[in-house]
């Protein structure tokens, strides 16, 4: 149908970004092609050491999921999501394949190395998400193109990771948000780690000075500081409503450093709850 609709056809999968560019006129498709109705488009399997999720899976049954939990930065992201009734019908294919900047999966899928599975006419194709996104709204997706399934890997063992979000109100996108992946040798030493910023750049940030300053280190207050100050630099923040540039970069690195102690308690085994930051709590 998108083949024969043509480039200004669009896909409809929860709806919760396109009905209100819609609303506003500020998005004008030709056609709708809802993608509600396609069988097995929306499940979560653990496989060969990957969760699997399906495009059409919706946010709710992320936050529900036990396999997903398994994963429990993946639980801070989908319980986190503006509120009960987006999260019930917002999707995260949708999501990632809108490509928002602001958007909450697509940082938090490139920490844990996730792929998106994309299926179109000239067949099937896996992509890393950090090569998916190519610009802000921009994805490798061509006009008859659809993202299939999303795949994240299973670390395994003193593996774990986190993701913060700082948010005026629940329904609104995040100012800026952090997400981190550990790990560990040992409960102290650091084989590996990844943080990656949303809000602050057209594309989520990757901060490889904030993971040299964590790689093969011993985990204590200076580097975890120097982690965050890495991700202060690294930032690219508009100043908007939300902010000016400098509260943003500070906030970017608070929130680096709550993701980082949340991921590191939970790689030592540690029970962890995680939940956004909003103005005024």
């Amino acid at each position: 149908m998108l083949g024969e609709l043509g480039e200004e056809a669009k896909v409809l999968a929860g709806g919760q970004s396109l009905i209100p560019l819609m609303k506003l006129r500020l998005a004008r498709p030709s056609a709708l092609v809802d993608l509600n109705h396609i069988p097995r488009t929306a499940y979560i399997e653990t496989q060969n050491g990957h969760v699997r999720i399906g495009a059409m899976t919706r946010h709710a049954d992320i936050e529900d999921s036990p396999a997903a939990a398994c994963i429990p930065i993946l639980h801070d992201c989908a319980a986190g999501i503006a509120d009960a009734q987006v999260r019930n019908m917002g999707t995260i294919g949708g999501s990632v394949a809108e490509a928002d900047p602001h958007g909450d999966w697509a940082p938090v899928l490139m920490a844990l190395g996730a792929e998106v599975e994309c299926i179109g006419p000239g067949g099937a194709r896996t992509v890393p998400v950090s090569q998916f996104i190519k610009d802000a709204f921009s994805t490798v997706l061509g006009p008859a193109d659809l993202v299939r399934e999303i795949r994240v890997p299973n670390a395994g063992p003193r593996s774990a990771g986190a993701y913060v979000a700082f948010k005026r109100c629940a329904p609104v996108y995040p100012t800026a948000s952090a997400a981190v992946e550990v790990k560990m040798l040992d409960d102290d030493f650091c084989q590996d780690a990844k943080v990656v910023l949303g809000s602050v750049g057209l594309t989520p940030v990757v901060v490889a000075e904030a993971a040299s300053a964590l790689r093969g280190q011993a985990i204590t207050p200076h580097a975890i500081r120097r982690a965050a100050e890495a991700a202060m630099s690294a930032a690219d923040p508009q100043a908007d409503l939300r902010g000016s540039v400098e509260y943003k970069r500070l906030l970017v690195g608070v929130l680096t450093e709550r993701a980082l102690l949340a991921a590191l308690a939970r790689a030592r085994g540690e029970r962890v709850e995680v939940a956004h930051e909003y103005a005024g709590r």
